[in-house]
C-alpha cells in the first residue's frame, strides 16, 4: 500500500481552510447585516490567502507567514497566478490587516462585501485549475 504524499496531504488542508472560510464569507453575506460586512470580506481575504498557499505547497515554494497577497503572488510562475490588479491585492491585504481592528477608514459595505466574496470565488475557480482534485469537497456557492 502506498503512504500518501505528505505534500498533498498539506496542500488538501490548505484548500479545506479556504473552502471553510468562503462558507463562513458566504453565510455572513446571506445575513445581509450591515454590522458583518467587514466579517465577510475577512473571510473572503482569508479563502484567496489560502488558496494562494495550497499552490505554493504543490509547487514546492517556501512562504513568509503572511497576509500580503501581493508578496504570496510574487512567489508564483505567472502561469499559476491569479489575475488581480494591484487594487484588488491591497484591498484583499487590508481585510485581513487594516479593517480588522479600530481606526479611521470609510466603512465596508454589503455591496463591497459582495464583491469580495464573488473575488474569492473567482480566485477559487482559478485555483482549481491548478490543484490536484479534492475528493472532500464539497460544493459550495
Amino acid at each position: 500500500m502506498r503512504s500518501p504524499d505528505p505534500r498533498a496531504t498539506v496542500v488538501h488542508e490548505w484548500v479545506m481552510k479556504a473552502e471553510e472560510d468562503l462558507a463562513v464569507a458566504a453565510h455572513i453575506l446571506d445575513s445581509r447585516e450591515q454590522m458583518m460586512a467587514p466579517a465577510a470580506c475577512f473571510h473572503a481575504q482569508q479563502s484567496v490567502e489560502k488558496y494562494l498557499k495550497a499552490i505554493l505547497v504543490l509547487r514546492g515554494i517556501a512562504f513568509p507567514k503572511t497576509h500580503e497577497i501581493k508578496k504570496l503572488l510574487a512567489l508564483m510562475s505567472p502561469s499559476d497566478r491569479p489575475a488581480l490588479s494591484g487594487s484588488e491585492e491591497d484591498r484583499l491585504t487590508d481585510y485581513a490587516t487594516v479593517f480588522r481592528y479600530p481606526g479611521e477608514y470609510e466603512p465596508i459595505t454589503l455591496v463591497e462585501a459582495r464583491r469580495t466574496v464573488a473575488l474569492a470565488r473567482r480566485i477559487r475557480t482559478r485555483a482549481r485549475k491548478t490543484l490536484p482534485p479534492v475528493p472532500s469537497l464539497r460544493r459550495h456557492r
